[in-house]
């Protein structure tokens, strides 16, 4: 791949790209922008290994996973909302973002859960491309969306 041809498909899901990986940092931008300039960064190094063999969205969401995953944003995780809000309260985090309460009960999940609500319910792929990004079974992502969703359903209401 070219680098003109890695470009352009980056300007095409760039911003699916940093959607998804706001998500996962539970509206924390800075994160998220860091997270991104490195799976990016990943991405174009790799990027001659790329075979066209399947959407490059999931190719380069399966990096962007791989990166966050590795990165300090996916260890945190907290038992709460309340206590997500109060270490969100100390953060440079947007207080007034739409999705707050959402991005609060996100933060309470294990990141494998996390990415697999994400990816299913914000991005809208499906259980096979997320067993593709995440690198598991698509009964496992099957068993983590079921598990999220109970947890979030739960925390949610209160």
């Amino acid at each position: 791949m070219s680098r003109d041809q890695f470009i352009q498909l980056v300007r095409d899901e760039q911003e699916a790209l940093r959607g998804f990986l706001l998500a996962l940092c539970c509206g924390n931008k800075d994160d998220a922008d860091d997270i991104a300039q490195d799976a990016l960064v990943k991405a174009y190094l790799a990027s001659a290994g790329y075979q066209d063999r399947g959407r490059f969205r999931s190719w380069l969401f399966k990096i962007a996973h791989n990166t966050f995953l590795n990165h300090k944003a996916a260890g945190r995780t907290f038992e709460s909302i309340d206590e997500a809000r109060a270490v969100a309260g100390t953060l440079d985090a947007d207080a007034r973002y739409a999705h707050q309460d959402l991005y609060l009960a996100l933060s309470t999940l294990p990141p494998k859960e996390r990415s697999s609500i994400v990816l299913f319910y914000l991005d809208g792929h499906t259980v096979k491309e997320i067993a593709r990004i995440t690198d598991s079974s698509e009964e496992a992502v099957k068993k983590q969306l079921s598990r999220g969703r109970d947890k979030l359903k739960t925390r949610l209401k209160q």
